[in-house]
């Protein structure tokens, strides 16, 4: 059993941000998420595109906008259960929760964050009668750890950010990269594009566009894909030891719509006018996965509302308790590591 604090379920921006400002009320978060890694969309489907509306960043990339929340809740310590989905909720006598994953991963807290973004992210995948014989047995939709790749023969279908990225990075791991996508043009950021354009002409992308995967053949696992050209209908069979379609995520709000929750629009109501709380005390829900008048899905909403649903955190917790805010330029940043950083004296004297 993994006890904490604060139960995030989506390890997102808003998630990762309600870290902080959990952190800064000394609470301690946990965050479950279905993908392998932390960052949600932003890391996972658009880690190069840029993002004008964060303040005091005129462009950051969505990655790189990842990294800093990842730096900045470092001293915060926060655990992490990735690549499982959350499943189950049981609320205890003592009024705590207990959410149990996919994978059986039991998890206790006295308040649960829904901050999911969309929802559980599913691959959407090709059309292909086979494609279940393969599964896992050379056909990924994410890829984990880049290395099984090595010096081996990688088909990419996709013609957004992450195909495009991928075939970038494995271009000096695979033996042979090939990306397919259905049309000329391109949806990811335009230096990948060029990136890939490069690579192609130094030989190391086989790029064929506009084309699409249209059989696979293989015994008890791939060992070719059948590839047709869109215009002339001409038809390739090229040899692979893996297909990785990447052609994004499709967002459901999963299992928690069955957790007694107030659902509209596969969004989760919650409370505007106090503190993000649902229809169930103890459990919040921050960030696009919720629903109020006049709600915007914007990253800058979800920091605000991660911000106030951890201080009516703190007042659940410690009902006895009077929080008295300090502003981080005057009181500085304490981490459970026993790491601070101090407001600047100057700063200081002046507000004193």
């Amino acid at each position: 059993m993994i006890k904490t604090d604060i139960l995030i379920i989506g390890a997102g921006p808003t998630g990762l941000f309600a870290v902080f400002e959990a952190g800064l009320l000394k609470l301690k978060c946990h965050l479950i998420d279905a993908l392998p890694q932390a960052g949600g969309q932003c890391a996972e489907i658009y880690p190069k595109k840029p993002i004008y509306d964060i303040p005091g960043f005129p462009e950051v990339l969505a990655g790189d906008l990842v990294d800093n929340l990842m730096e900045q809740i470092k001293p915060f310590q926060p655990g992490f259960t990735l690549g499982e989905r959350a499943d189950t909720i049981e609320k205890l006598d003592d009024g705590s929760f207990v959410v149990t994953t996919n994978k059986g991963t039991k998890h206790q807290a006295p308040i649960v964050a829904i901050a999911g973004g969309l929802g559980s992210f599913e691959p959407r995948k090709p059309q292909l009668e086979n494609l279940a014989k393969f599964e896992d047995n050379g056909i990924a939709y994410m890829i984990k750890d880049p290395e099984v790749y090595r010096n081996k023969k990688v088909l990419i279908a996709g013609g957004g950010d992450s195909a495009l990225d991928w075939s970038i990075f494995l271009a000096n791991v695979a033996s042979e990269v090939t990306l397919v996508h259905r049309r000329n043009e391109f949806r990811g950021a335009l230096d990948s594009v060029e990136k890939v354009q490069e690579l192609k002409n130094l030989g190391k992308i086989n790029l064929i566009t506009p084309a699409e995967v249209v059989d696979l053949m293989g015994e008890a696992t791939l060992h070719t894909v059948v590839v047709e050209k869109t215009d002339s209908k001409e038809r390739m069979a090229i040899e692979v030891d893996n297909f990785i379609p990447l052609f994004g995520l499709s967002p459901k709000l999963g299992p928690i719509a069955d957790w007694g929750l107030d659902i509209e629009k596969n969004a989760i109501k919650v409370d505007n006018t106090l503190d993000y709380q649902t229809n169930i005390p103890g459990i919040y829900a921050i960030g696009d996965v919720n629903t109020y008048p006049g709600k915007l899905k914007l990253i800058l909403c979800g920091f605000h509302e991660a911000t106030l649903m951890c201080q009516s955190a703190y007042q659940r917790i410690f009902p006895d308790r009077k929080y008295v805010m300090k502003y981080t330029t005057v009181g500085g940043v304490t981490g459970f590591d026993g790491s601070k950083k101090e407001a600047p004296k100057a700063v200081v004297k002046a507000i004193n």
